[in-house]
């Protein structure tokens, strides 16, 4: 199979396991997954699928000589996503706003439903090694580390909506190695203008305002609809535009679903007013703190940039927001 990427180029997938896997209906869905929720009214041309972040996720792994193993759990980690991404966990319920847990709370169970286990015990592989994260340190870290995860959605979020160009993706990727089971820049600079891109992305998409909205409205919209009986529990394992399709029908009948659809298309004017609000969110925020080489000692850029322990700290929390729309 070959199979051309929008940030890696083209690559020749040749291992059955993972051809089996990219074929199954659990792995197919994630093309109608939107990668960021519905991030198109904010940012026009910017979507992409969680079809292709979890393909990148495993190119980047393969590419760097992970394991095969590593490569299967890279492939499969965001299957059991919901409609519009993380702007389920918007919902579900407040405990889940913070972390965007929801998803990965149900992974193993959402999995085992599927055929992947089939498929995975066809090839050797056992179930319970490929969901445990600690067995593969490359594809999966706790912020503030770099892994395959982190790197590939940052890089690929940033080309989609023209932050960084194609070329600035070869550049950090030619300046990481592995050591140690350790995503490593080869010098105080290059992890140095990786932080800065991310902190960047944070900022400006991850825990910024068109993300709060995006998180809010659409979480708004999936609520309401369910209490509804518009959609169905079911519906939310479907694809974006199955739901969309579905809740579209009620909106000639019913007013307050039709103010819901303005507002998560930025169609509604809006203010950040902590005093006068009807809206309030959180946006999950983060920071990275890489290591790089220096004359062969592995450092942390907050050894060297003392500031930077104080931002990690700071951006670690969740972003608040008290939005008051116009209606």
């Amino acid at each position: 199979m070959i199979y051309k990427d929008k940030i890696y180029g083209k690559l020749e997938i040749e291992e059955p396991i993972i051809l089996e896997l990219i074929s199954t209906p659990a792995f197919l869905r994630l093309k109608g997954i939107e990668q960021a929720g519905f991030f198109e009214p904010h940012f026009p041309g910017s979507a992409k699928s969680r079809f292709e972040h979890s393909l990148g996720v495993f190119i980047l792994l393969k590419k760097f000589g992970a394991s095969l193993e590593e490569q299967v759990a890279g492939l499969i980690h965001d299957v059991s996503h919901g409609v519009f991404s993380h702007c389920l966990d918007y919902a579900l319920g407040a405990r889940f706003e913070k972390n965007h847990a929801y998803q990965d709370k149900i992974l193993e169970k959402f999995i085992k439903k599927s055929e992947i286990p089939g498929i995975l015990k066809k090839h050797g592989l056992d179930l319970d090694f490929i969901l445990n994260d600690k067995n593969f340190p490359l594809k999966e870290k706790p912020l503030p580390d770099l892994c395959a995860d982190r790197i590939d959605y940052s890089l690929r979020d940033a080309v989609s909506m023209q932050i960084i160009e194609p070329g600035e993706v070869s550049y950090f990727l030619s300046n990481l190695f592995i050591k140690n089971k350790f995503w490593v820049f080869k010098s105080f600079k290059s992890a140095k203008e990786f932080t800065r891109f991310f902190f960047k992305m944070n900022r400006l998409v991850y825990s910024g305002v068109p993300s709060a909205l995006m998180f809010r409205t659409v979480g708004d919209y999936l609520k309401y609809t369910l209490e509804k009986g518009y959609i169905t529990d079911g519906d939310l394992y479907t694809t974006d535009r199955e739901v969309l399709e579905k809740i579209n029908r009620y909106l000639k009948r019913d007013n307050q679903l039709k103010i819901l659809w303005q507002r998560v298309n930025n169609k509604v004017k809006f203010k950040i007013d902590s005093r006068k609000f009807n809206a309030h969110v959180f946006c999950k925020s983060r920071a990275v703190n890489p290591l790089f080489e220096d004359k062969g000692i592995i450092k942390r850029i907050s050894e060297v940039d003392k500031k930077w322990a104080g931002v990690i700290k700071k951006e670690s929390r969740p972003k608040e927001y008290f939005i008051k729309f116009e209606k």
